[in-house]
């Protein structure tokens, strides 16, 4: 299959798809939500560490739904059976592996930060070195609800990270109508432990995460300040600055992102979720809520739906602007499926257009 080649649903066979670093849970969730998409097959999954062993052995509630055995990566073996990957590795180990798809020809959704931002010198501040340079900067960035055109008929897509999301669904009406200033943007963003990974750690260990929380990478050193800045500066046509705090609450899934920024002259809450509706106009994931009203996670839990608001606080002179989503569904997986709807032409809500579950 040419990489560029676009699919639809009309064509009648099921699309081939392989899952790459199945096991964790943005891996699982994709699984998940691919087993019940009417237009894929599942045909690969790939998992190294867990090579051998049955998907229903490692990922549970997958049993009775999926018959077959992680593997090693091999991207001439993934090639014979798929035409379309998501890789869900980690940073810095994606790159590599997504050239040696791209190489073969398969479309790829990566959903590391291998590939989301634009410019090599803010890449290697924050990452490193990159692992395949001869593919920097062809990724589309996969926010659907910005970038739909551009996703159409992509083959490479770099779907944004689970804080960025949330952050920039809620910014994004409000730079694009420039009704807040861009000095002085405030992102106060709390997640679920989930976020951190399935590896067990010291913060995520039950009894240290259950009954507390906490601020974490404080001062600009969380890396999705770059894409968020990046993101908002293409917004605002100009170079924007945040800070950003990240915290890590007691609940297992769930991204709730406060932004603050000054007013502009004129601004009313009216206006902001009046720009919010005509910007996310047609959107099967985002809902903005009515003025003053503000989010919950727990209302968006287990789907690919983002809910923001705005309030406005007088005295301060501030705005604030709120998104929740799932931060592994709209935050990672479902979003990567959102995008691949797009890429190919398929119905955008299909396989993640359900409710959250509630409560």
């Amino acid at each position: 299959m040419q990489a560029e080649e676009r699919r639809s649903s009309s064509q009648g066979a099921p699309i081939r798809v392989a899952v790459v670093g199945a096991t964790g849970y943005t891996g699982a969730e994709l699984l998940r939500l691919l087993l019940g998409h009417r237009e894929v097959r599942v045909t690969a999954v790939c998992g190294h560490s867990k090579a051998g062993r049955p998907v229903s052995e490692v990922l549970p509630s997958l049993s009775g739904l999926l018959d077959a055995e992680f593997a090693a990566f091999d991207a001439d073996a993934i090639a014979e059976v798929a035409e379309l990957a998501f890789c869900a590795l980690p940073h810095g180990a994606s790159a590599p592996t997504v050239a040696a798809l791209r190489e073969r020809g398969l479309r790829v959704f990566d959903l590391s930060a291998d590939f989301r931002l634009r410019d090599p010198a803010v890449y290697a501040e924050w990452y490193g070195e990159h692992g395949a340079p001869g593919l920097f900067g062809e990724a589309v960035y996969g926010l659907v609800e910005l970038y739909r055109e551009a996703l159409v008929g992509a083959s490479l897509v770099a779907v944004p990270g689970c804080y960025p999301t949330a952050t920039l669904l809620a910014a994004a009406p409000l730079l694009r109508e420039g009704l807040i200033e861009t000095d002085r943007i405030l992102v106060d963003a709390k997640s679920g432990v989930s976020g951190a990974g399935r590896k067990a750690g010291g913060a995520t260990h039950l009894p240290e995460a259950a009954e507390g929380i906490r601020a974490y990478k404080v001062g600009g050193a969380h890396r999705h300040t770059a894409e968020i800045e990046q993101e908002m500066g293409a917004l605002a046509g100009s170079a924007v600055r945040i800070c950003f705090t990240p915290h890590l609450v007691p609940m297992t899934r769930g991204i709730l992102a406060t932004v603050y920024a000054p007013l502009r002259a004129g601004t009313s809450v009216s206006r902001c979720v009046e720009a919010a509706r005509a910007l996310y106009r047609g959107s099967p994931s985002v809902a903005v809520l009515e003025a003053g009203r503000c989010p919950d996670t727990l209302w968006v839990r287990g789907s690919n739906r983002a809910h923001i608001s705005y309030v406005i606080d007088e005295r301060a002179g501030m705005l604030i602007a709120q998104g929740a989503i799932d931060n592994l569904l709209k935050g990672a997986a479902g979003q990567a499926i959102q995008c691949m709807n797009v890429a190919l032409g398929l119905p955008e809500a299909e396989g993640i257009g359900g409710a959250g579950a509630w409560p």
